[in-house]
C-alpha cells in the first residue's frame, strides 16, 4: 500500500449508535477508538447529528461542540486523525433535520436565506472548534446531503443544479473560514454519478472542494445484476474512483473513497472478508487515491429498532467490540502500508457523456458501466474521460492516457448493436 494513501473507518459508536450524543460517554468512546486503533488504521470520520448540535437556528450548543472536541482529542491520543461531517443530515436510512427546517417552519435546505445562514454558522463553528488540533483533517459539509434534493426521497427540497452549486460553494467557504488550511470537501451518494435528474452533478463533486469524495455501495443494482463474486461487484469502488476523474479539471485531483462496505445479503457475511480484500486491492490500483474509509467501525445494536436489516451488520466489530474477519483484512492492509509501489497511470480511457442529463449511461446496466467492466475483465485497467475531451491532447497527456475508446467500440467490436 503506498504510504501516502490513508486507511480509516467511519466511526459508528457501539453504544447508542449516533444517539450517543444525547448521553455522551467519553469512556465508551475511548473503548471504541481503542478497538479501531488496534487495527493500525490512521483516521476516523465522525458524525455529529445536526439537530442535536443546532436545535434552533441561532443556538449551536456549546456542550455538544465540547463533546465533539473531546472525541477528536481522544482519537488523537490513539494516533487517529479526524474528519468531521457537519450536516447530518441522513444516516443509515434515517433523516436528521432540525425542527426549524420542517413542518410548520418548512424552508428549503438549499435556497432559503435564513437556513443557509444557520448552516454556514454551524459549519464554521465546528471547524473553528477543531482548527488548532493537529490531528484534525478537516470538514465534510455533510453526509450524502444530495439525497434531500430530489426523488427517490419521499419529501425532497427541490433545487436547481445552479443553486446546488451556489449552496455547496457557500458551505465549503464556511468550513474554510472556520479552519483555514484544513481539508474541505462535500459528499454525495451515487445518484450524483448515475441519476439523470439529480441536481447535484458530477462536476460539483469533481470540481468543488479540495478532493473528490465517492461512496460505493453495491446494493445499487450492481450486486443484483452481477452476483457477489463478479468483476463489477469487486471493482465497483474502483469504477467510481476512475469515473469521477472524467469531470475533474485538475488532472491529478485526489479522490477519497469515503464510504464502502459489505452489505448483506448482497455480500453474505461469510464472504464479507473476501469482498473487502478484493475491493481494497482494486482501489489501491487507482492513481491519485487520497484514502479509503470503510463503513463502518461497529455494528448497530439489535436493541435499536427499525433499521434496514443490512445496516445491523456492517461493522468491522460487533456491537460488543469483537473484531470480525473484515477487521483482519483492514489490519493486514494497514500493516502492508508502504510495501506496494504507487500504481502506474491508467492509459486506456473510456468516453463518458459530459451532459449530466445522460448520467444513467454510467449506472449499472448502462453502456459506460458495462464497457468499463468488459475492459476490466480483459485486464485493460481503464479510466474515464469526458466525450468533450476525447481529442484534447494536452488533457490526455497530463493524465497519462494514450488510448481513448467509446462504449460502442468496446461492446460491439464487430459492428453489432448494443441493447
Amino acid at each position: 500500500m503506498p504510504p501516502a494513501v490513508r486507511l480509516g473507518v467511519n466511526y459508528t459508536p457501539s453504544e447508542g449508535w449516533f444517539h450517543h450524543w444525547l448521553d455522551f460517554d467519553l469512556d465508551a468512546v475511548r473503548a471504541d477508538l481503542d478497538s479501531i486503533a488496534a487495527l493500525g488504521l490512521d483516521h476516523v470520520r465522525v458524525f455529529p447529528l445536526w439537530p442535536y448540535f443546532q436545535p434552533n437556528r441561532t443556538l449551536i450548543r456549546p456542550r455538544a461542540v465540547e463533546q465533539l472536541v473531546a472525541l477528536a482529542d481522544a482519537a488523537a491520543e490513539r494516533g487517529l486523525d479526524v474528519n468531521v461531517d457537519g450536516l447530518q443530515g441522513h444516516l443509515s436510512s434515517f433523516d436528521f433535520l432540525p425542527a426549524w427546517t420542517r413542518t410548520w417552519h418548512r424552508r428549503n435546505l438549499f435556497t432559503d436565506p435564513g437556513v443557509l445562514d444557520g448552516q454556514a454558522a454551524y459549519l464554521r463553528t465546528l471547524a473553528a472548534a477543531l482548527a488548532d488540533r493537529p490531528h484534525f483533517i478537516g470538514m465534510t459539509v455533510g453526509n450524502e446531503v444530495n439525497q434531500f434534493a430530489s426523488a427517490p426521497h419521499p419529501d425532497p427540497d427541490p433545487v436547481s443544479p445552479e443553486d446546488a452549486g451556489r449552496w455547496l460553494t457557500r458551505m465549503l467557504d464556511a468550513c474554510a473560514e472556520g479552519a483555514p488550511g484544513k481539508l474541505r470537501l462535500h459528499a454525495s451518494y451515487d445518484a450524483a454519478w448515475y441519476q439523470d435528474d439529480q441536481p447535484f452533478t458530477p462536476a460539483h463533486s469533481a470540481r468543488l472542494g479540495d478532493v473528490t469524495a465517492v461512496h460505493s455501495w453495491v446494493f445499487n443494482g450492481t450486486a443484483q445484476r452481477h452476483g457477489r463474486t463478479s468483476v463489477p461487484v469487486e471493482h465497483h469502488a474502483a469504477y467510481l474512483v476512475e469515473l469521477s476523474k472524467a469531470w475533474a479539471d485538475a488532472p491529478h485531483r485526489p479522490v477519497w473513497l469515503q464510504e464502502v462496505g459489505a452489505p448483506a445479503p448482497f455480500v453474505p457475511p461469510e464472504h464479507a472478508a473476501a469482498f473487502t480484500e478484493a475491493t481494497v486491492r482494486h482501489v489501491l490500483d487507482c492513481p491519485d487515491l487520497w484514502g479509503i474509509t470503510w463503513w463502518c467501525s461497529h455494528d448497530v445494536s439489535r436493541g435499536l429498532a427499525d433499521f434496514p436489516e443490512l445496516e445491523y451488520g456492517l461493522g468491522l466489530f460487533t456491537s460488543d467490540r469483537r473484531p470480525k474477519d473484515t477487521a483482519r483484512v483492514l489490519a493486514e492492509a494497514a500493516a502492508a502500508r508502504g510495501t506496494r509501489p504507487a500504481p502506474a497511470p491508467r492509459t486506456t480511457a473510456l468516453t463518458v457523456p459530459a451532459d449530466p442529463a445522460h448520467r444513467s449511461r454510467c449506472a449499472p446496466g448502462g453502456p459506460v458501466f458495462d464497457a468499463f467492466f468488459r475492459l476490466t475483465a480483459d485486464g485493460a485497467r481503464p479510466t474515464a474521460v469526458l466525450d468533450t475531451r476525447a481529442d484534447d491532447k494536452e488533457h490526455l497527456a497530463a493524465r497519462g492516457i494514450t488510448e481513448v475508446v467509446t462504449p460502442a467500440q468496446v461492446l460491439t467490436p464487430l459492428g453489432g448493436t448494443y441493447p
